[in-house]
């Protein structure tokens, strides 16, 4: 038999090429049948995220038909090819020809072309992903799609999990040499990382908390969060890699002795080190969320007590928000007048991520503090006012904005783009704390500089106009308002006039929904909503004078309203929510439906503490969408689509098993029973309800005499201590029973 013969200089050669080594692994790689089978099933996971896995809870199209998928194809991804790793790490070893390996070319070097081909092929399923998914996304999302949606989308939630898996279990490989304990150790993180740390965005790595993605505006602030866990955790799984990359046995060497005699080359354990405190210096410093006190029951700053003989008579403030970088820039002025004839201390509210750079009395710098507590996304900034009757002071600030800790795994509103920005008090400027106000109020004249395609709104009664166009191409905006705080939004909207029920609406929505609401009737569905509720049971509230703004804002799980204004959430005209038969028989009886919670929701509230609870805002809100309709409509369209639909449906939630049985319904796993309980709840709120507000209709006398109680009860005094309407209060100004108006 011939012998192979290596000489010194073949076998130095083979090892320091590291490039013909990285493509001959990969080739080997890509001909194994079972890296295609790890592909295609990575390729295939995002349609469990249509399915069943939808760690996205908001119904906009993106987070039903993008975030979704690209989530579950990202922990499935980062499982699969985790396990793959582990395969090919141990294959050599698993057929005893890992002595012959050592021979002939470096552990160090085989372990790291074995990974970096590992990592290839990982980028290569990405990218056969992307472009697979990229027709059924666009097909599912419709109008919406946005490509600058779709990229980071998948390079975030799905692209960067891959290496993070591959990484996870090169590394315990490295550091213990056997297979069985590193598939325990790797099952332990990725498991951590899906339940225990779910809750927390820093910790997972597998799932990142995506809770939304906005279909009509701007992602940018939830793929920054993204990004940034990611990197933190691609940075730390890359420094430790490095050092159990160190530990790989050599010479017939222990864990030790093989680390020992890797560190001889100073920038290996350089590099892993380098790695590992960046990382956990990412993690500490991150700048997405701040460190407000979690207990939310504590108000400290809110009993600081007022500054004696201080009062604020007036407030500037001019704003520079940075698009590009989600940042923002301003100048405060306040004017006071400190009669107590000694220096006082002033109070603000500053939003965590803002750095104050300088604070001047008269033009003159004086002293300051930030406190490094924090409540309700604010830290408290304090100055010293001298004595004098006029006093100004003007406060620099900038920075990132902080979004509150509390709301750390649905972030995204506090959006600063070119398409969505949203200021809330501190985030716009420093927020009054501790000072009176004078005569008039609190008076400010806000300015803001935008790019020219977003209109500013301020949420309230206010009206921003242009006052100056810049040389750069944006626009400066001026609008007055009073108080210590304020909101406003600003984006890329449609704005339509509309005269409704006595008042002019100012109906505002995002410019890429315009499709779907010139679909969906929208412009008339407010019309309608506005001169039927304000007929049958009085004006709202917080409609000031003559004037309502309707705003469309970023998705944020809700909506509310001040004196002027009123936020509708964008989650509640998205497409799929447009189509939903429990709400209306078509897109346009929807839209009727989500603005009458403007009555019904947020004009008079109820307490969803109980979600189980068939009264609740819907079942009026149902009510008086079905009225509306047959006023449009007809008797007979308004029975056939709503009354049938919601007996049918209360039929066969009679008929339920588990209504039935509740006792059976205890028994099953918690997500299963939560799914049945959703289910059975949305037909009492939705259908249920309905019909029972419909039998009182008939057992009071009619339409006109219920249009009576309704407006009695919505015109009600309320108890500040319990705003919320009550279903035995409705009963009582009905006159009647819980038992009169079953329907059994």
């Amino acid at each position: 038999m011939k012998k192979l013969r290596f000489s010194s200089k073949e076998l130095r050669f083979s090892s320091k090429n590291h490039i013909w080594l990285f493509f001959s692994e990969l080739g080997r790689l890509l001909k194994s049948r079972l890296t295609w089978l790890v592909m295609l099933l990575t390729v295939a996971s995002p349609a469990a995220g249509l399915a069943w896995y939808k760690p996205a809870s908001s119904e906009t199209m993106l987070s039903l038909y993008l975030a979704n998928p690209a989530l579950a194809g990202g922990a499935a991804g980062g499982i699969l090819f985790g396990l793959l790793a582990l395969y090919e790490l141990d294959r050599a070893g698993r057929n005893r020809v890992d002595v012959l390996v050592d021979a002939v070319i470096s552990p160090l070097d085989m372990a790291a072309a074995r990974v970096a081909a590992l990592l290839a092929a990982a980028a290569l399923t990405l990218a056969l992903t992307m472009l697979v998914w990229l027709p059924v996304c666009r097909g599912l999302t419709g109008a919406v799609f946005d490509l600058r949606d779709y990229v980071p989308a998948w390079l975030l939630f799905m692209g960067l999990a891959l290496p993070l898996g591959i990484l996870a279990v090169s590394s315990a490989w490295q550091f213990t040499g056997r297979a069985d304990l590193s598939l325990v150790l790797f099952a332990a993180f990725a498991g951590l990382s899906l339940t225990v740390w779910a809750d927390d965005w820093q910790l997972c790595w597998l799932n990142p908390c995506v809770w939304a993605l906005s279909d009509d505006f701007s992602n940018v602030r939830i793929f920054r969060s993204a990004a940034w866990m990611r990197l933190t955790w691609l940075g730390l799984l890359a420094g430790i890699w490095t050092l159990s990359w160190l530990c790989i046995r050599q010479y017939q060497k222990g864990l030790l002795g093989s680390l020992a005699r890797s560190v001889r080359h100073v920038w290996r354990p350089v590099l892993a080190l380098l790695l590992l405190v960046c990382s956990c210096t990412a993690w500490a410093a991150q700048p997405m969320v701040d460190h407000s006190n979690p207990d939310q029951t504590v108000m400290s700053f809110y009993e600081i007590p007022y500054a004696e003989d201080l009062v604020c008579t007036g407030r500037s403030v001019q704003v520079y928000p940075d698009t590009s970088s989600g940042t923002v820039s301003g100048s405060a002025s306040y004017r006071f007048r400190n009669t107590s004839g000694q220096e006082q201390t002033a109070a603000f509210g500053v939003n965590p991520g803002y750095t104050i750079s300088s604070v001047r009395a008269d033009g003159v710098d004086v002293p300051f503090s930030v406190s490094d507590y924090q409540e309700y996304n604010e830290a408290k900034l304090e100055v010293a006012i001298p004595a004098g009757e006029k006093v100004e002071l003007t406060i620099e600030y900038g920075g990132f904005p902080r979004e509150s800790r509390s709301m750390a795994t649905m972030q995204g509103g506090d959006e600063v783009s070119e398409e969505y920005l949203c200021l809330e008090n501190a985030e716009l400027s420093p927020r009054l704390m501790n000072v009176l106000p004078g005569e008039n109020g609190y008076p400010a004249s806000v300015e803001i500089t935008l790019p020219a395609s977003m209109t500013v709104i301020p949420f309230g009664t206010g009206e921003a106009e242009r006052v100056k166009e810049n040389e750069d191409g944006t626009i400066t905006w001026r609008y007055e308002t009073n108080g210590t705080g304020g909101i406003l939004y600003a984006g890329d909207y449609v704005r339509e006039e509309i005269e409704a029920g006595g008042i002019t609406i100012e109906f505002y929505y995002g410019r890429k929904h315009q499709a779907v609401m010139e679909a969906a009737g929208a412009v008339d569905a407010v019309r309608e909503v506005v001169d039927y509720c304000t007929g049958h049971y009085g004006a709202l509230s917080f409609a000031a004078g003559n004037t309502l703004k309707l705003i469309q804002s970023r998705v944020v799980g809700g909506g509310y309203a001040v004196n002027g204004a009123s936020l509708l959430d964008e989650a509640d005209f998205t497409a799929q929510n447009l189509s939903d038969a429990g709400k209306g028989a078509a897109s346009g009886e929807v839209m009727i439906h989500e603005l009458v919670h403007q009555w019904w929701g947020l004009g008079n509230m109820f307490d969803s503490s109980d979600e189980t609870d068939g009264w609740s805002a819907e079942g009026l809100t149902v009510y008086t969408t079905y009225r509306i309709v047959r006023q449009l409509y007809g008797e007979e369209y308004a029975v056939e689509h709503y009354v049938n639909q919601w007996q049918k449906a209360v039929d066969d939630y009679n008929l339920n098993f588990y209504v039935r049985c509740p006792e059976y319904l205890e028994m099953l796993p918690e997500e299963k029973r939560l799914e049945i309980t959703n289910s059975l709840s949305y037909v009492r709120q939705y259908c249920e309800m309905p019909l029972k507000i419909l039998k009182a209709e008939q057992l009071v006398g009619g339409e006109e005499t219920m249009d009576r109680i309704l407006n009695g009860l919505f015109n009600r005094e309320l108890d500040p201590a319990y705003p919320y309407l009550t279903y035995q209060e409705f009963l009582d100004a009905c006159g009647l029973t819980e038992e009169e108006l079953n329907l059994a």
